[in-house]
């Protein structure tokens, strides 16, 4: 798992401007290991949220933990929505993961040591036009303090800015199971990587 700092290198695009802080490539042979790197991206989510909600306590007027744009990355059948429901699942939900494909967006809210955690799950595999995105009033979800996961982000063009974490999910070479980059782009997405 090596982790490298530096500039974009990733299969897709941001905006030019947008230095990647830190990347992580993870091996995940099989449903089992996705699994697991689901339940240690939630205990992330969870350790950097304490960490957080600490140095608030510690520092009168540090800043509360502001949510986190992910963008998950990957062909029909890569792994994205198994990678979400693994996700909540570890953070405690207890319901039916819906794919949003339909839908759009699926709300979820779990019960955590650190208080209520909102998470919204975005699949914009229907946007024909990035203009959909600015129509469809989803900007609101990511100014609350929020976890938001956003398969297919690139229907939406550029409008959904720099994400924090980027996982892009593609086949190994084997075919069996898949691998997972990731790519840090804000202190918190690095912060919550680092604990992965």
């Amino acid at each position: 798992m090596p982790d490298t700092p530096g500039h974009d290198h990733a299969p897709f695009s941001l905006d030019p401007s947008a230095d990647v802080l830190l990347e992580r490539r993870f091996d995940l042979a099989g449903a089992d290991a996705t699994d697991a790197f689901g339940a240690r991206f939630a205990h992330a989510l969870d350790s950097l949220r304490a960490k957080v909600a600490q140095n608030s306590a510690q520092n009168h007027g540090a800043p509360p933990f502001h949510g986190l744009h992910v963008q998950l990355h990957g062909d029909l059948g890569a792994g994205k929505t198994s990678l979400v429901r693994a996700t909540l699942r570890a953070l405690g939900h207890t319901g039916r993961v819906r794919s949003p494909t339909y839908t759009l967006v699926e709300p979820y809210t779990v019960a955590t040591p650190c208080g209520e955690l909102q998470l919204y799950h975005f699949d914009l595999y229907r946007f024909s036009d990035p203009a959909e995105w600015a129509d469809s009033g989803f900007r609101e979800y990511f100014a609350q303090d929020a976890v938001c996961l956003v398969e297919w982000p690139q229907r939406a063009g550029g409008l959904l800015g720099v994400p924090d974490l980027v996982f892009s999910l593609e086949p190994d070479a084997s075919g069996e199971g898949r691998v997972l980059t990731a790519y840090a782009y804000s202190a918190s997405g690095k912060a919550c990587l680092e604990r992965c």
